[in-house]
């Protein structure tokens, strides 16, 4: 590890202690992966982990929620990744009613499924982190329609997105290149203090969907 991150690991103890080892675990099997360097040799920039130190020109996403926890990277594109658990659900029609454009509101309330509600917020969440915003009032610059039809406030920068099933859990991703991302989940107990020890039983991600996510300026 890094000066930086020892510095940090040291004022840290228990489910924080464990969840930055985690994370940075994650951020160098996703980096070896992707560039095929060794897990050992790779790391992150220095502060939120949302780009590579080594090697240079990569970017990141970190997510965990529900026991899952994931890394995306994408080199020198910006890229965005939620997690959500599949029994996350609790008063979803008032963050509906409040936070979704009325579009929104009106299909997801109509259909009464927590399920699609999942999946919009999961696909929203990774549209902010892909373009640097938080949650307050920006929710509604990704445009979800019932059939998952996407349209977002960032016209000209060739947004996608898909979203996945692992486990008992939804996995959204927002990125820039025209490629389907690749997505691989390791269940059962890891040893994170060996970025480079051997991953028995990998296994892929399922997509179930992926859309290109045109400009709100443009005609549906």
């Amino acid at each position: 590890m890094t000066a930086g991150e020892n510095q940090r690991l040291a004022g840290l103890t228990g489910a924080p202690r464990s969840d930055f080892l985690a994370s940075r675990w994650l951020i160098r099997r996703a980096l070896a992966r992707a560039t095929g360097q060794d897990a050992s040799l790779v790391r992150p920039a220095e502060g939120r982990p949302d780009a590579s130190e080594q090697p240079p020109g990569w970017r990141l996403s970190v997510s965990h929620s529900g026991g899952m926890a994931g890394c995306a990277v994408s080199r020198g594109m910006a890229i965005g990744l939620d997690i959500e658990p599949l029994t996350r659900r609790p008063q979803w029609q008032k963050v509906v009613s409040r936070w979704f454009t009325p579009e929104e509101q009106d299909w997801l309330l109509a259909d009464n499924n927590s399920e699609a509600f999942l999946k919009v917020w999961t696909l929203k969440e990774a549209w902010l982190k892909a373009t640097g915003r938080g949650i307050a009032n920006n929710l509604t610059t990704l445009r979800i329609c019932s059939d998952f039809g996407l349209s977002g406030d960032r016209p000209r920068e060739h947004w996608q997105a898909a979203l996945g099933q692992s486990e008992q859990h939804l996995v959204a991703v927002v990125y820039q290149n025209p490629r389907p991302p690749e997505g691989f989940a390791t269940p059962g107990p890891l040893d994170i203090g060996n970025p480079g020890v051997e991953i028995p039983g990998m296994e892929p991600v399922r997509w179930i969907l992926h859309r290109t996510i045109r400009s709100t300026s443009e005609p549906a």
